[in-house]
């Protein structure tokens, strides 16, 4: 599926970074990035199947599983107007209409990794998992600390500096309702990222962190 110089592909894209350069090499992108990116989520479909059903693997140019290489630029100092890595979502079936974790695979020449559960939640959502925390914080100790999970995953993200409004201080998981950010993240290597059994590696991790992300939906309220 992607290969290595799909990973050339993306270093040339971040030096030239501009409309004319993306256009001229746009059969570029799509034999290396878009195309290799669609087979990766098809054949990913039947392995979420297997242990997340409620998640959609969607190969669509738009609108699908591949999220799209033109940056937001509204708001940015910088106006670059394309992203030089490849992300790659599998978001729950009612995604578009609550909030919900998701499993993510970002691609790029610097770096690759996966990545699990919710990313900058708003704060109904964030209120929810802190609450289901404190509620259910043996439950929650049970699956942070999971052997499998902790040799396959690690849990990141922004953090408040002080317990947030509501919980004591000394709470056991004080600094886990800290958090801003409930994700954890596995590192792929370039020959995993390159070899030809991306998805099935994929899937495998992935399956590691149903607890997790079970977890998650529970506070969240969404079916797993």
């Amino acid at each position: 599926m992607f290969t290595k110089a799909t990973l050339k592909f993306l270093d040339e894209l971040a030096t030239n970074n501009n409309r004319t350069w993306f256009e001229e090499n746009k059969p570029r992108y799509e034999a290396l990035v878009r195309e290799p990116a669609l087979d990766f989520i098809e054949a990913m479909d039947p392995l979420l199947a297997k242990f997340a059903p409620k998640f959609r693997a969607e190969p669509r140019k738009i609108g699908g599983s591949l999220m799209r290489v033109f940056r937001d630029t509204r708001f940015s100092r910088d106006k670059t107007p394309y992203k030089t890595n490849i992300g790659i979502q599998f978001r729950h079936q009612m995604g578009k209409d609550i909030h919900a974790p998701g499993w993510y695979v970002h691609i790029a020449s610097d770096e690759c990794f996966l990545a699990v559960g919710c990313w900058h939640p708003e704060s109904d959502a964030l209120g929810k998992i802190r609450d289901h925390i404190a509620d259910k914080t043996e439950k929650w100790v049970s699956v942070r600390d999971d052997k499998s999970f902790v040799t396959k995953w690690n849990l990141v993200g922004d953090s408040l500096t002080r317990p947030p409004r509501g919980y004591i201080a000394n709470h056991p998981a004080i600094e886990d309702l800290k958090r801003k950010d409930f994700i954890a993240i596995a590192p792929l290597s370039v020959s995993d990222v390159t070899g030809t059994d991306l998805a099935k590696l994929a899937g495998k991790q992935f399956a590691v962190a149903t607890p997790f992300m079970k977890f998650l939906c529970e506070a969240l309220e969404v079916p797993y």
